[in-house]
């Protein structure tokens, strides 16, 4: 059984849209652990799960996706957006 992580997107600090915001993205946990290739010395696994990653518009979306599917989850909230609210002539204080 797989486990997947539910992850809210959040604004990058050099946006300033919010088209992205407020989106869901689904991750797969690893099921194998990593181990150093022979030739290259490049960790890497067989796992393959963990190169998917799906977008869903809310969490109840994308948690019955995985209820249907039978897939494990936990959710990772975005912390919460503080805003400092200061007027130009603050700067000159």
């Amino acid at each position: 059984m797989s486990t997947a992580r539910i992850i809210e997107n959040v604004r990058k600090t050099t946006q300033s849209g919010k088209a992205q915001a407020g989106r869901w993205t689904l991750m797969f946990e690893r099921e194998e652990k990593m181990t150093p290739d022979p030739l290259t010395g490049w960790a890497g696994s067989g796992d393959t799960e963990t190169q998917i990653r799906l977008t869903f518009p809310t969490l109840e979306e994308a948690q019955r996706y995985c209820e249907e599917r039978g897939i494990a989850t936990h959710v990772v909230k975005a912390p919460p957006h503080k805003l400092k609210i200061q007027a130009y002539a603050d700067n000159f204080k």
